[in-house]
């Protein structure tokens, strides 16, 4: 999905027009990122949270002439999912495979390809 389906469907959903949803989509990823920039972690219950970690700096090569390079320490940030999250995607692919299943075992004998030997 990207930003402009998600700002569609926030629109449809919300019932707003597509310049309102997309202010409304861009005011919570601003939040996102001044939180995160102010060194503060964002919860969001049943569906993750997002926090910044800290990398250390530490000596790398340059693919290309395998040279040394000196890689300084930087912030990155991480989303970790939530338990309900989890579970929720986790529900949705096994429903799928299951149909999936019960989709080829509902063949004929017709439709079904010889075993080549």
């Amino acid at each position: 999905m990207t930003k402009a389906e998600l700002v569609e469907d926030v629109a449809r959903a919300a019932e707003l027009t597509k310049k309102d949803a997309e202010r409304l989509v861009e005011i919570v990823f601003e939040s996102i990122i001044e939180t995160l920039n102010q060194g503060e972690k964002i919860e969001l219950r049943g569906f993750g949270s997002f926090r910044v970690r800290e990398r250390g700096a530490r000596r790398g090569r340059n693919p290309k002439t395998g040279d040394p390079v000196s890689i300084p320490a930087k912030r990155v940030p991480y989303f970790k999912p939530g338990k309900e999250l989890k579970e929720l995607i986790n529900d949705d692919n096994a429903a799928a495979q299951a149909s999936q299943a019960s989709s080829s075992r509902n063949l004929t004998d017709e439709t079904r390809q010889p075993p080549i030997l």
